[in-house]
């Protein structure tokens, strides 16, 4: 009878852990895609309760830079830094920024040290064990970046693969692979901040680099000795939001934030206010006075 009674509780036992797993998987099924952002607030953890923790690498105009006032106080600019606190806003929390280097940017989101990172990010595969994808706000393009006294030696992506040049890449970045994959036989040199690689260009240091277009574009406005001669073709164009993995619902708000910036105009405003911004007077790369975190609140 004991046996009988042993036999009947541990089929018991063994019922209560299947229908845990049922009840733990029916969890993690959840579709929070289709939840409105009213339902998904509730469900939103971050790192620090009513804030959303952003990393972003301020050497990249538009992107993300310092733009510079009459007096030369820097303030944090860029589009990514106005999308940053739309998404805040969109979400209801207060926006803290934190800059850094390119690659401390992915470590940061990587060890759950921030929820967002904005630095124009492509969705790279080999990105996904550190961060989630939101989906594609912006399509940007990649670039091969000279100098005007160089522009002739470059005909194509081919002229690039030699021995003899020194070719720059931001470290951690989608065009250091680039520049490994279009010209392994040259010498790569990766640098941490992009305003390293354009120093080293314009000082005859680098013979080209791999940039992405638009801070190309930039940077080549503020500096004429710069060139940007050749389409660099990619698989993975278009620049995403890199979110906390394991946060579902962080990561669908995001994703309608996202589509709404886009409904209603307000990501085409930041991209066109900050290109035209960038065409003045800024600071690219972390301040040196400053420090190395800034909060502010979304509706500044």
């Amino acid at each position: 009878m004991k046996k009988f009674i042993a036999l009947i509780l541990a089929v018991l036992m063994i019922g209560s852990v299947f229908a845990g797993c049922g009840s733990s998987q029916a969890a993690d099924d959840t579709d929070y895609s289709t939840m409105t952002i009213d339902e998904l607030k509730p469900l939103i953890k971050t790192i620090t309760e009513g804030k959303l923790t952003m990393v972003t690498s301020p050497d990249m105009a538009p992107y993300e830079f310092y733009a510079l006032d009459d007096a030369g106080t820097p303030t944090l600019a860029g589009f990514d830094i106005a999308m940053g606190h739309y998404i805040a806003d969109f979400l209801g929390l207060e926006l803290e920024i934190v800059p850094m280097d390119f690659d401390g940017t992915i470590a940061e989101i990587g060890s759950k040290k921030a929820d967002i990172g904005m630095a124009g990010y492509s969705p790279d595969p080999k990105r996904e064990k550190a961060m989630s994808f939101s989906d594609i706000y912006y399509m940007g393009a990649q670039s091969f970046v000279t100098t005007q006294e160089n522009a002739s030696k470059f005909a194509s992506l081919e002229d690039v693969n030699k021995p003899e040049y020194k070719i720059g890449a931001q470290i951690g970045s989608i065009q250091a692979n680039l520049a490994k994959e279009n010209a392994p036989d040259a010498d790569i040199v990766e640098l941490s901040k992009l305003t390293d690689i354009v120093a080293e260009l314009v000082s005859g240091k680098l013979d080209g680099a791999f940039i992405e277009t638009l801070p190309a574009q930039s940077y080549a406005k503020n500096y004429p000795e710069l060139a940007v001669i050749l389409d660099v073709p990619y698989d993975a164009a278009g620049n995403v939001v890199g979110v906390n993995k394991d946060n579902a619902p962080l990561l669908a708000a995001v994703n309608l934030a996202i589509k709404a910036a886009q409904e209603d105009g307000s990501l085409e405003d930041f991209i066109f206010e900050a290109t035209e911004l960038a065409a003045g007077d800024i600071h690219e790369g972390l301040l040196e006075t400053e420090p190395t975190a800034s909060a502010s609140t979304s509706n500044e």
